[in-house]
């Protein structure tokens, strides 16, 4: 398999050159051939335009020009950036390098010969260019074809360079080359074959073969990752022994009875499909996705029931030990009524309690465990568990909840709640392998939480406002976006907030500090002061974005919210609202630039955490929003889960009619291999 060479096998890379690659992730021949150029920068020999034609209208354009001046010069916040002037026998154009490009354009000295591209706007006195790419034009550069492609490069390498060994590589994939799609699915999607797809993508004939070319490997990397995800489902999951739970009966009728409120529509929908699920023989794989205070927990306590009524265990696992004590309390306030056993297990409990407690566990004494991580430990044994619920499941890896199900001989069901909203596609691709029950809106007789945006300059009256809500017998929350003060960023620190406020206008008010560093038993103590209402003020980081529920809690504070992504402020407004009285949530921003309030202008319209998620994700992309790495997921590197929604909904719906075929798995698994790095091997465990 040539691919799966050094680099060092091509003419011209030597050890220097190799180090370099290796920087951008390029260490064997197959890895350059996936190394594709950025999207947009192909440089189109055929449509060089001059100076005084280009358009200024943001577009991306190509031109060639030869470097006038170049000066430095310090923008705002004292950031540097370059100017370099470029002119031809039409007109002048600037162009503009910021931040790291910046070092790299003042080498470029007047006389030199430049082939630009870049978005043109109107300047002061000539065009302006941004988000500039240039290449310096050597002398005895081979003639290319029009279409030129543009990779991102660092160190020493040269787009000279990168296209000779590219070019090398392809001779190479013409000699041998092997299809790593099923024939049948290249036909049916009309896709073009991989060795002409490879070479339109790097040195496209035309743009039109260029945007099949990526067509064709958006397809194949979404396509191969969700056969990746349901043969996971196949392996780790359908193998297995079931097990068939029984209808609803008497003991679930009683904790019905105990519910002090009746079950929205939502909430019964997400519960009829949970409860099919469990009669089934197969083991359930759903995940609950319930927006911010929509009653996750309570389905929860259905489903545990359920599965105690039958003679069973449950389990509950949480990420944090605070959420962990709050789905206990709820728990033993809906389940012990009916006579069904809870227990919780956490860390730093007394040896001979968490002794005892593991007895009883193996001894069928306990019916529902409540837990953190401490639930994966080995000596934790069930005499029966059918049902493992996983809680805030983007905190926990693949392997995680994996090591939950096999505490049982038999597959258990498996429930994923999440509050955190997750648009459906990326839902598809993280969690490939689980069914998708959802819930929107709010428990009745919650008010929607009121969204305010302020800045500095309301900052004493939004303070006087925090006072009225705690002089009114309310509770209040101020979060921050930092634990102390830094000099690297321009942010209100938790610690200087709380000293401002509690020895100036909450002097006599009991107020407490709220961080990650703290240790567990201070964090759990200040937690429980604050539910119990000894605490009316509790200043924080944004540790209380999951798993605390104080309903006299009717107003939050989020300083500097301009550092916050959307679906992290709906989150943490999430903590307020949840009971009769009217809640408040105020953005405090130290910024006014259009762009970062128009995004807190999004927060303050909508409730809507799903749409939030949209939001969040175009803006700040899939990578930052919800890492794929943890999930033991390989990197996308040219499918974008915003842009091909409509791709991933197709290659699912055909990847799960491919599987369905006799020995379709092990085809897949062949081709695979044929892969030319080893990015989905781990997906499907070969």
């Amino acid at each position: 398999m040539w691919w799966q060479e050094p680099v060092t096998f091509l003419k011209g890379i030597g050890p220097k050159k190799a180090a370099e690659l290796a920087a951008v992730g390029i260490f064997t021949v197959g890895d350059l051939l996936e190394y594709y150029p950025r999207q947009e920068a192909y440089i189109d020999y055929g449509n060089l335009k001059k100076i005084n034609e280009l358009k200024m209208d943001g577009s991306r354009q190509v031109f060639r020009g030869t470097v006038y001046s170049v000066r430095n010069s310090f923008g705002a916040h004292g950031k540097r950036y370059t100017v370099v002037v470029v002119r031809d026998e039409t007109a002048y154009a600037s162009l503009y390098f910021f931040l790291h490009q910046s070092y790299s354009a003042q080498k470029l000295k007047p006389g030199t010969e430049l082939l630009v591209m870049g978005r043109v706007r109107p300047g002061k006195n000539t065009r302006s260019v941004s988000e500039v790419s240039v290449q310096m034009l050597e002398h005895g550069e081979e003639q290319t074809p029009e279409i030129v492609p543009v990779y991102s490069l660092s160190g020493g390498l040269t787009q000279i360079n990168m296209r000779k060994w590219m070019r090398q590589a392809l001779a190479l994939a013409e000699q041998e080359l092997p299809e790593s799609l099923p024939e049948a699915i290249v036909e049916k999607c009309h896709l073009p074959g991989r060795l002409q797809a490879l070479k339109n993508i790097h040195f496209p004939t035309s743009w039109q073969a260029l945007q099949e070319a990526k067509r064709r490997f958006i397809f194949e990397e979404l396509f191969l990752l969700q056969c990746g995800l349901l043969s996971y489902r196949q392996q780790n999951h359908d193998q297995r022994q079931g097990i068939k739970h029984g209808m609803n009966g008497e003991k679930l009728q009683q904790v019905f009875a105990n519910l002090p409120f009746h079950l929205t529509a939502q909430q019964q929908k997400a519960w009829e499909e949970i409860s099919a699920d469990m009669e089934k023989e197969l083991p359930m794989h759903r995940i609950l996705q319930g927006d911010v205070g929509s009653g996750k927990t309570v389905i929860s306590a259905l489903a545990l029931s359920k599965a105690v009524e039958n003679g069973y265990q449950g389990c509950i696992m949480a990420p944090t030990e605070i959420l962990a004590r709050q789905h206990f309390e709820t728990l033993q306030e809906f389940l012990q009524p009916a006579g069904i056993r809870v227990a919780l297990l956490v860390g730093g409990m007394r040896v001979k309690a968490r002794r005892e407690l593991l007895l009883n566990l193996e001894l069928g004494l306990i019916d529902v465990l409540v837990g953190t991580h401490a639930l994966l430990e080995e000596d934790v044994r069930f005499a029966r568990l059918s049902l493992a619920v996983t809680d805030e499941q983007h905190r926990f890896g693949v392997e995680q909840r994996a090591r939950l199900t096999n505490k049982s001989e038999q597959a258990p069901d498996v429930l994923v709640m999440t509050a955190t909203p997750i648009p459906r596609t990326l839902a598809l691709t993280v969690y490939g392998d689980l069914d998708i029950s959802l819930m929107k809106g709010r428990p009745p007789g919650r008010k929607p939480v009121q969204t305010l945006c302020y800045n500095e300059a309301k900052r004493v009256e939004v303070y006087q406002g925090l006072l009225r809500q705690v002089q009114a017998g309310r509770q209040a929350y101020v979060v921050c976006p930092l634990i102390e003060t830094s000099e690297a960023l321009e942010a209100r620190s938790a610690e200087k907030v709380y000293e401002e406020l509690s020895k100036g206008v909450l002097r006599h008010v009991p107020c407490a500090l709220l961080h990650g560093r703290l240790k567990p038993a201070e964090k759990e103590a200040i937690m429980a002061d604050f539910a119990a209402g000894k605490i009316k003020v509790l200043v924080s980081t944004t540790v209380i974005e999951v798993g605390v529920n104080v309903p006299n809690a009717t107003l939050m504070v989020i300083e500097n919210a301009e550092r916050f992504g959307l679906a992290q402020l709906h989150q943490l407004r999430g903590r307020v609202g949840r009971g009769s009285e009217q809640s408040y949530c105020v953005l405090l921003t130290g910024v006014d630039t259009p762009e970062a309030l128009a995004r807190l202008q999004v927060v303050r319209d909508s409730e809507d955490g799903f749409y939030l998620a949209e939001e969040d994700l175009k803006q700040r992309g899939v990578g930052q929003l919800f890492g794929l790495r943890q999930h033991g997921l390989p990197d996308l590197r040219i499918a974008d889960i915003i842009r091909d929604t409509e791709t991933i909904v197709e290659v699912r719906k055909l990847a799960q009619e491919e599987l369905a075929k006799p020995d379709a798995l092990e085809e897949i698994r062949r081709l695979v291999e044929l892969q030319f790095g080893q990015r989905f091997a781990m997906i499907f465990n070969t």
